[in-house]
């Protein structure tokens, strides 16, 4: 029965979804001159396509599927070339530089010339293009341009094909073909050419061959089924456009939709009924240890650990699900979610040749999406994403060694989130809890985050987002041998136009410093409850942003680059370049951007609008931006190839290069938006001078600043210097190593700190400072050292393989992410700095990766001269596999207590004891003895990211083989279904700490069905 059912399972999954399409283009030179006629094949496993070069020496294949396809260009008299090339959108043609065979060579295929036939021979020797199906008559005296060649038709591998054969010229160069492309190019072509070229894909897949999501808490969650399905056409062809060259102009249209049913297992711990009636007398520590509870009225522990439920929090809990199994301190709660997509894409592209030294080409894109997510608690959030994005542009060769290219772009995304709980539910009214946005789309509760590892309860807010990116640009390449000069510029003006709120129902942060026990005026760390201080309706920090709901975002940016290859002899070629790039600091329209006008020390801050850009304290004058542009990026390149000696294959590469991070800019202009005195902002923590409850704690008075977020006002935008060498050799066995060294130094990174902060026991150092906002300046740096091995087997006899080996550090004091509570970049201690150096969030010290292909029915012993349903039924199958082993990424250690002035929590690190932090008890991966609450009056001593996580493992393959009019693949994600984990919970009093919090996909099968006509 079970077996029966397997193989229904498998008949269904035989149709699935479409490979996504991109464009792959290049042109063909000897010298400085076209080179019509140039067999081109893209080949790709077992998927062959082939185009041929026109009078321009251009080619193109506008549906290949993004990834890596190996291109092998071959024109007779000349070397026969081959690259591995990566196909994805926007990618930049390839240039391909032929040469001459070798004399003796030639000479050979003199000789050889009567078996392929004179007429290739004699038009090779005059120097025109070989006749090929695009020239050559058509049956019946048809005119011999009515017949030409598809701009891309699948080749038939026979397997005949070795590299390093003396015929690569005549074999894979369709002008002379041995039957290896028959019934596509090549002179033994039947029949007229198809003029057009399109297919249709239809796609269905369901979870049957899936294996079910790892339960992190060992309950048995059924999986939801679930089904995807993916359709689409495309045709693309010859189009006559008048006033053009006839014949010349091309098209390609393709559209595709996708409609998913996703499912996944989400884990959590929340409230017990016990909790919730406030008896929390069984409650634990992480170390398994009860916990105290003090009444903060009066000091003395609750009788039998009940504590009173206020009001606000039991309408809170009614948004939390009931456990659905117990036994476990870390998760009581475990729930199959199931999301949906819809996806459109629509893609045309267009191009023309006027004359016989320009080319017009034109595309168009569309997309819509929708995607329907949920969380623990059931809140449904739709996501829906439009967007259009057009382009131009027109390339005019004024000689065979100059030519332009002219181009213009638009792009207009769209994107609108709509919370579950918008128009629907007004949680906090409800609730009793004021100061918060009462409006209709804003509807919903407060955040709630609870550092004992209760589940955070949260709902996304409501935005509407439309920008719109418009660009031209010219770029031109000039010949003079040994140089290539390549050169242009661009000019960008950038909308980033917004309405939403930075936080407009608020957020509260629960530790358990209410009810902590206190001795002699100091709080005994490890003791109260964060549930307790939640039951009791009282947080220990506050925070909110709203108001200027709509903001306009406007923000010109240009760029200009000069490059020069230079052809010093065969043996070295150097590539030299300077690249001057401006992002101007983005305003608002209506100049509603608010920053600190500060004095120095931050003794002092006063609010600076935008729309009146002088600060108050020191009387400086600001752009509308409130920060300094920088028009100094300049971005030197340089990079060198040098083959030692022409008898050996080794060749070496050197490198270095400069590139700046300009989208920063952005994420600083959305928090100065939401700022006071334009909105309403707040970071608070609860003290005897400013209390908070869940009644009115978002009322409270904010301490110090007024605002919560300020920039320093001559932030510069980071930039990476990297150099890198490489040293290549030709090994027997058609095996080439590679030995690398990578290396990339950061500077003026942003660094995050709360400005007139201290430790918690501490005295408060100036009292009359300004505190409870976030800093931002550039003063970080980084660096990161790579070295790398790696061995790979050139396709040959079918088989290709590569194993690649890479030991790297990467260490930062810069840390770059989002702002705000609960972002472990923040530094700890605003006065030192320094501590703040630790392993980069992307260190990786190990990675070893190894790939290998093969084909079958390639070369003798591959079965190549099997014939009839053997070949059928054997030959051309691509069977590819990947396996990935990698270390683990750094973890950070949190302490979370909020920072003495402010409201922010996630920032202070615990105390190291000493003890290794790994192997902890009941299955924890983190030992919670190995840290301990901060000492009085002192910052935590635990590194920044000095803890390692899980270490990674995969293994993907696929299956594959192209016929004539379809292609058949499967492709298994976690094919040994192992799994792994991204992460451990890292805070060290969390219930959970030293668990994962989710865990890495397990196998997933896909099956895919393209049909070509």
């Amino acid at each position: 029965m079970r077996c029966r059912r397997t193989t229904q399972c498998a008949c269904v999954w035989l149709t699935v979804s479409m490979l996504c399409a991109s464009d792959h283009h290049g042109a063909v030179r000897f010298g400085a001159v076209p080179v019509p006629g140039a067999t081109v094949i893209a080949s790709q496993g077992s998927t062959k396509l082939a185009a041929i070069t026109d009078a321009q020496g251009a080619y193109g294949f506008p549906d290949l599927a993004d990834g890596t396809w190996t291109v092998q260009v071959s024109m007779l008299c000349f070397v026969p070339m081959q690259r591995t090339v990566e196909v994805r959108p926007k990618a930049p043609g390839e240039v391909w530089a032929l040469q001459l065979l070798p004399m003796e060579k030639l000479r050979a295929m003199v000789v050889k010339a009567p078996a392929l036939g004179g007429e290739v021979v004699a038009a090779s020797a005059a120097g025109q293009a070989v006749p090929s199906a695009q020239t050559r008559p058509a049956t019946g005296g048809a005119h011999p341009k009515r017949a030409p060649l598809p701009p891309t038709v699948p080749v038939e591998d026979s397997g005949a094909f070795e590299e390093g054969s003396e015929l690569d010229a005549f074999v894979i160069n369709g002008s002379a073909s041995f039957g290896l492309e028959r019934r596509a190019i090549g002179n033994v072509r039947r029949g007229r050419g198809r003029l057009y070229s399109g297919g249709l894909t239809f796609g269905l897949e369901n979870s049957t061959l899936n294996a079910r999501p790892f339960s992190l808490t060992g309950q048995d969650t059924p999986q939801s089924s679930y089904n995807r399905m993916r359709f689409g056409v495309y045709l693309g062809g010859p189009l006559m456009i008048p006033r053009t060259q006839r014949g010349t102009g091309q098209f390609y249209v393709a559209y595709q939709a996708t409609r998913n049913r996703n499912a996944s297992t989400l884990s959590g711990l929340v409230p017990t009924p016990a909790m919730r009636e406030g008896d929390l007398s069984g409650v634990l520590d992480a170390r398994g240890v009860p916990v105290g509870i003090y009444d903060p009225a009066t000091g003395a522990p609750f009788p039998r650990g009940r504590v009173p439920v206020s009001r606000e929090a039991q309408a809170l809990l009614a948004l939390y699900p009931r456990p659905n199994f117990g036994g476990s301190s870390a998760y009581n709660y475990q729930v199959p979610i199931v999301g949906t997509t819809r996806q459109e894409d629509l893609q045309t592209r267009v191009s023309a040749r006027l004359g016989a030294k320009s080319v017009l080409a034109a595309a168009f894109s569309w997309h819509r999406d929708e995607t329907e997510s949920a969380n623990l608690f059931d809140f449904h959030t739709v996501n829906g994403t439009r967007g259009v994005n057009a382009q131009v542009s027109l390339r005019h060769a004024f000689t065979p060694r100059l030519s332009l290219d002219f181009g213009g772009s638009l792009s207009q995304p769209a994107v609108r989130i709509t919370p579950y709980l918008a128009y629907r539910t007004n949680v906090s009214a409800e609730a009793g809890i004021a100061g918060n946005d009462q409006a209709p789309e804003n509807w919903g509760p407060p955040s709630l985050s609870f550092s004992s590892g209760v589940a955070e309860l949260s709902d996304q807010l409501p935005s509407y987002r439309r920008d719109q990116t418009a660009g031209v640009s010219v770029a031109g390449t000039w010949i003079r041998e040994p140089h290539t000069f390549k050169f242009g510029a661009e000019l960008r003006r950038q909308q980033f136009n917004s309405l939403g709120q930075e936080d407009a129902r608020g957020r509260f942060t629960f530790n358990g410093a209410a009810t902590r026990q206190v001795l002699n005026g100091v709080p005994v760390a490890g003791t109260g409850s964060d549930f307790a201080d939640f039951l009791l309706g009282i947080p220990d920090t506050a925070s909110i942003a709203y108001g200027n709901a709509d903001k306009y975002f406007r923000a010109p940016s240009g760029s200009a680059w000069f490059t020069d290859d230079w052809r010093i002899n065969s043996a070295i070629t150097i590539n030299m370049g300077l690249r001057w790039e401006y992002s101007a600091p983005i305003t608002e329209k209506y100049g509603r951007l608010v920053n600190l006008n500060m004095a120095p020390g931050f003794a002092a801050a006063e609010p600076v609008l935008g729309r009146d850009p002088i600060g108050v304290l020191t009387g400086t004058r600001y752009p509308n931006s409130l920060i300094r542009p920088d028009r100094r990026a300049m971005q030197p390149r340089v990079a060198m190839a040098w083959r030692p000696s022409e008898a050996s294959s080794m060749v070496v590469r050197a490198g270095y290069g400069i590139y700046f991070d300009s989208p920063a800019y952005e994420r600083i202009a959305s928090r100065m938006a939401q700022q006071a005195p334009l909105s309403k902002s707040l970071s608070v923590e609860n003290s005897a001078a400013t209390p908070l409850t869940l009644a009115n704690g978002l009322n409270a008075s904010p301490q110090g600043a007024l605002s919560t977020f300020a920039v320093d006002p001559d932030y510069r935008l980071g930039y990476a210097q990297t150099w890198q060498l490489s040293v290549q050799q030709g090994l027997p066995g058609a095996m080439v190593a590679t030995v690398s060294y990578l290396g990339t130094k950061g500077a003026r990174g942003m660094q995050q700190f709360l400005p007139n902060t201290y430790p918690t026991g501490a005295a408060n150092p100036c009292s009359t400072c300004p505190a409870g906002f976030l800093y931002i300046t550039s003063n970080g740096n980084s660096r990161r050292h790579a070295a790398q091995a790696q061995v790979r087997r050139r396709l040959h006899s079918g088989l290709a393989a590569m194993v690649e080996y890479t030991f790297a550090k990467a260490i930062d004091n810069a840390q770059v992410g989002g702002f705000g509570q609960g972002n472990a970049t923040i530094a700890q201690d605003w006065l030192n700095l320094a501590r703040e150096r630790g392993l980069s969030s992307f260190d990786q010290r190990h990675l070893l990766r190894a790939q290998a292909q093969y084909t079958t029915g390639m070369g003798v012993a591959g079965g190549a001269r099997l014939r009839g349903w053997q070949a059928a039924a054997l030959q051309g199958w691509t069977l590819q596999s990947e396996v990935t082993v990698g270390s683990g990424l750094p973890e950070n250690p949190v302490y979370p207590v909020n920072v003495r002035g402010t409201g922010v929590t996630g920032s202070v690190r615990p105390d190291a004891t000493g003890l290794t932090p790994y192997g902890g008890e009941s299955g924890r991966f983190l030992n919670a003895a190995a840290f301990r609450a901060p000492a009085t009056g002192a910052w935590g001593n635990a590194g920044r990211n000095s803890l390692t996580g899980p270490g990674q493992f995969s293994v993907n393959a696929s299956l594959g083989r192209a016929w004539s009019w379809f292609d058949l693949r499967f492709d298994v994600t976690n094919a040994l279904n192992h799994v792994t984990f991204p992460s451990w919970n890292a805070v060290v009093t969390s219930a959970s700490f030293g668990l994962p919090m989710t865990a890495n996909p397990m196998r997933s099968v896909q099956t895919t069905l393209r049909i070509r006509f």
